[in-house]
């Protein structure tokens, strides 16, 4: 590190847990962000002020007026542009050091394992239940920790899915992928602002965690969160044998 990131930084060097090692782990990691919403907003946001080096995000939106009551990365002078555009831009304006790769299209398996194989960890930011599927089976067949986030209505949660870990569950073992689910919107089942800022901030939290080795991470646990009573429970599990994802990895 030079001088200026001495000093841009020195609020995490000052931390035992982080130190100038764990930084420079965080300055040299490549984030991968799967949705530029109401959760990769802040998650972004967050990543990139730590110094993240390099973050990766893939959506194929664009920002609407809808979307302004929550996702704090967009602007109303943005409003039509690309999302992954506009997520960029607000990284940069922040920290122009980290390096931000745009991919303006829907994530399939084939581009997801592609991408989650370059990256050092793995945001799942979006809100349709397939794509977290998807995303948690590619980092499991690439042996990538992920932190998975979800917010509706005024209910949130957030969980590390990190193959890497004995016994630790994937996303598919605590929600099977074969069940049948109710998809639910904000555009139809509405969402307190907040919400995503505080689930998606602690996305951040736990893959700086990741990425600078400090303390133990979600793996094993999904915190849910009831936003009307501001209470937290939690749910402990543990890998599926049977787990038609995760059972035959690593």
């Amino acid at each position: 590190m030079n001088d200026h990131q001495l000093l841009r930084y020195s609020r995490h060097i000052l931390l035992d847990e982080i130190g100038i090692e764990g930084q420079e782990r965080i300055l040299g990691a490549h984030a991968l962000i799967i949705g530029a919403g109401g959760l990769g907003s802040p998650a972004a946001l967050y990543l990139g002020s730590a110094g993240v080096g390099q973050i990766t995000v893939v959506d194929d939106d664009t920002v609407d007026l809808t979307n302004l009551q929550r996702q704090i990365a967009h602007t109303t002078a943005r409003v039509g542009e690309p999302k992954v555009a506009s997520l960029s831009q607000a990284v940069q304006a922040i920290n122009p050091e980290v390096r931000v790769t745009c991919i303006q299209q829907r994530a399939d398996a084939a581009l997801l394992d592609r991408l989650a194989a370059q990256a050092t960890v793995v945001l799942d930011c979006t809100d349709n239940y397939a794509t977290r599927h998807a995303i948690n089976a590619a980092c499991v067949r690439q042996g990538k920790p992920l932190v998975v986030g979800a917010a509706i209505r005024f209910d949130g949660q957030i969980t590390v899915v990190d193959p890497r870990v004995a016994d630790a569950p994937c996303y598919a073992c605590i929600f099977a992928p074969d069940a049948e689910f109710e998809e639910v919107q904000c555009s139809t089942m509405g969402v307190l602002a907040p919400l995503v800022g505080i689930i998606g901030a602690m996305q951040a939290a736990e893959a700086l965690k990741l990425l600078a080795g400090a303390g133990p991470s979600l793996a094993g646990r999904l915190l849910m969160l009831d936003a009307r009573t501001m209470e937290w429970s939690a749910l402990q599990a543990r890998r599926n044998r049977a787990c038609p994802v995760c059972a035959h990895a690593g």
